[in-house]
């Protein structure tokens, strides 16, 4: 019995050790680990999985769970992926942690819901959407905010865009050429564009090329204006007088800015017409109703 027991205390000793040491606040991190946040491209993978280790049950979950989400958002309607609008927006949370993180919500929605259908012994119809529609619900709410998130990142970069296309033409004109001029952009700035300006520039340091660094810029923003700019930056090799081309695309992007925001306007415009009419409708929809009814009454009685 006493050398059972030790056994079974020797196996708890070192299936506890194993585990254990896979805690990030009990176990050292190595050297890659503690200089990894100075590396430029290192923003994006603020918990990479340890060299030779297992990996977590997270670690594999993910994929399968980020694959599961985008497949019902699409089901949705939501076209783009978890992992470029959060790549859009600089998040710093990976595409499998924010999946895996919606997933939980959802799971404990369903839970929660399961608990109050059984306490509440409610009907089968109310207790199928307490269980199916608040996970629903709550998976759609956790969507819906990410994509407030890149559609507000979006709209400001269409904002920023024409001033940014100004002060780079400008810089150009003056003699600086296109890397230089998105470095100086990119440090002097502090919008959504300079941000993603900053991107573009480490990516050049790291040996990328510029058309390609722009490249990876319009293809993650999705932003038409952007897309006819990087299409003219990339002709710095073939354009004497690019500072020109720049400006004009400036001014493309203010009109199309502009024609937005007209439209936007009317749009409101339109809006407030709706509780205006039927505020008047129904008053008077009331006083042609009641010499209509007395002359049906009328004629009923007659």
């Amino acid at each position: 019995m006493i050398r059972v027991l030790v056994a079974a205390g020797l196996l708890v000793w070192a299936g506890s050790a194993l585990l254990l040491s896979q805690w990030s606040r009990l176990s050292r991190p190595t050297l890659a680990e503690r200089l990894r946040p100075f590396h430029p491209g290192a923003a994006a993978h603020r918990h990479p999985a340890r060299a030779g280790s297992p990996a977590s049950l997270a670690d594999l979950l993910g994929p399968m769970v980020r694959e599961a989400g985008d497949r019902m958002a699409r089901a949705f309607g939501v076209s783009e992926g978890a992992a470029r609008r959060l790549s859009r927006v600089h998040a710093s949370t990976s595409a499998n942690a924010f999946r895996l993180r919606q997933t939980a919500l959802a799971a404990g929605a369903a839970v929660i819901g399961g608990l109050v259908a059984v306490s509440t012994a409610a009907a089968a119809p109310i207790a199928i959407l307490l269980v199916a529609g608040g996970p629903a619900l709550v998976f759609l709410m956790v969507e819906q905010r990410l994509a407030h998130r890149s559609e507000a990142w979006q709209r400001v970069t269409a904002e920023e865009l024409p001033v940014i296309a100004e002060q780079l033409a400008m810089l150009l004109n003056a003699g600086y050429s296109v890397g230089a001029g998105l470095t100086r952009l990119a440090e002097r700035g502090r919008g959504c564009v300079a941000r993603d300006m900053q991107d573009v520039a480490n990516r050049v340091q790291q040996g990328l090329s510029e058309g390609a660094a722009l490249g990876e810029w319009a293809e993650r923003v999705g932003v038409d204006p952007v897309h006819r700019l990087v299409a003219v930056l990339t002709l710095h090799a073939e354009s004497a007088d690019l500072g020109r081309l720049v400006s004009a695309e400036a001014r493309a992007a203010r009109r199309d800015l502009q024609r937005r925001t007209v439209e936007q306007i009317e749009r409101r415009a339109q809006q407030v017409w709706v509780p205006v009419t039927v505020a008047t409708l129904v008053p008077g929809a009331i006083l042609l109703a009641v010499p209509f009814l007395a002359a049906l009454h009328t004629f009923a009685n007659a």
